[in-house]
């Protein structure tokens, strides 16, 4: 008898952030008091003057099909942010604008990934981006980035990795989930690798607008000619413009790697929801004081966090630049018990951390820190704390 199912969807696992932040919200549901560090989206609405757009766009009937990739005006939209914010010039037909960035992740491996090719990715890393990897027929090669390095890979790293079948480097910074920012130093560096071995990457900088400490992104693509070349930039407004429900997300490719993106999503999905797309070119095209006003907050509550967390006994988190997360370490805790139960990894201490202390995280495990939980700072100040405070004591109960 046939499979039912297609060999390449059982080989995707379901996300855990998902699942322990629809445990945390069924137990809230209930009317238990929880504090749930797991979902990654800004807790701010989403700008007043960018939701007035989308309400304008539907009040002038602008809800038909769109081209493909993009409405032309976003796409120049899109081509002035990355000259204005990156220093990268692109026509728009290089621009694909699609549901979401995870979306443009997804299309930019199904070009760029051919069954067998070996697809380098740095850990920790954000957990959908293997599953995408293995889904196409590719091989996750992962390689592990150091606490002594702030949880970044070396030049030296990545040429140890690199085989006859390297094919491509998917590339996070700032990272979900750690908060790692490279330097431009860092970066080139590691461009100068990808060069001399002619390897793709995808650069998803999704983050690039949260950062603190005086912490810059640095674009891939802006390294050279050759490096643009063999990059393709990710983006979207989800998290600079608290649009996570919006789904716009983009790339900006070579010319040949965009056109061949955009007959692949002109058959799979056709175009991103036209009406985000009119907002996101409000976004883009306005000033960020809602913008700056979020980061300032988010900087608040990283410092109070980072504060917190260093009063704490046998746990600690490598100090995030950017995004809102942090990786909190407690492998320092396995084998310690909480009421007979044996916290033996990091998905039993999220386990009976929800069920003891009502605190939702996520496991490291799904991002390739298993010594880890990743742990957001996107929830209020007075319920951060209240969180870190029951981390605390539960941790101290153990025994």
């Amino acid at each position: 008898m046939k499979e039912r199912l297609a060999k390449r969807i059982q080989t995707i696992s379901p996300s855990q952030t998902l699942a322990i932040s629809a445990k945390a919200k069924a137990m809230k549901a209930a009317g238990e008091s929880v504090v749930n560090f797991g979902v990654g989206e800004p807790d701010f609405p989403t700008p007043a003057h960018i939701v007035e757009a989308g309400i304008e766009a539907l009040q002038k009937g602008k809800t038909k099909y769109t081209p493909s990739s993009g409405l032309p005006e976003l796409r120049r939209a899109i081509c002035e942010k990355f000259e204005r914010d990156n220093g990268l010039e692109y026509e728009p037909s290089q621009i694909i604008v699609s549901n979401g960035a995870k979306h443009s992740i997804f299309n930019a491996c199904y070009a760029l990934i051919d069954e067998g090719d070996e697809v380098i990715i740095p850990a920790p890393y954000w957990l959908t981006y293997p599953e995408v990897v293995k889904t196409l027929g590719g091989v996750p090669v992962y390689v592990e980035a150091s606490k002594k390095n702030g949880l970044k890979i070396t030049p030296e790293q990545l040429e140890a990795a690199i085989t006859p079948k390297t094919k491509l480097l998917i590339f996070n910074s700032p990272c979900n989930p750690t908060g790692a920012v490279y330097s431009e130093e860092e970066v080139r560096a590691l461009a100068a690798v990808c060069e001399k071995h002619n390897i793709f990457v995808i650069s998803d900088e999704i983050y690039e607008k949260l950062v603190y400490d005086g912490a810059k992104p640095f674009s891939f693509a802006k390294v050279s000619e050759k490096m643009k070349d063999l990059t393709v930039t990710v983006n979207g407004v989800s998290k600079t413009y608290a649009m996570t429900g919006w789904r716009i997300g983009y790339l900006a490719a070579p010319k040949d790697i965009a056109k061949a993106i955009d007959s692949f999503q002109s058959h799979a999905t056709s175009n991103a929801c036209s009406v985000a797309q009119y907002a996101t070119i409000k976004a883009l095209n306005s000033p960020e004081a809602a913008v700056e006003e979020m980061v300032a907050r988010f900087a608040s509550r990283r410092a109070a966090m980072i504060a917190r967390i260093a009063e704490m006994k046998d746990v600690y988190c490598v100090v995030p630049e950017g995004a809102f997360y942090a990786m909190l370490v407690v492998d320092g805790l396995y084998g310690k018990k909480f009421g007979g139960r044996v916290i033996e990894n990091c998905v039993d201490f999220a386990d009976v951390l929800l069920d003891a202390a009502k605190v939702a995280v996520v496991p490291g495990t799904p991002f390739g820190a298993p010594d880890c939980v990743r742990i957001s700072y996107s929830l209020s100040m007075e319920d951060m704390l209240e969180g870190l405070n029951r981390i605390d004591a539960f941790v101290q109960s153990l025994e």
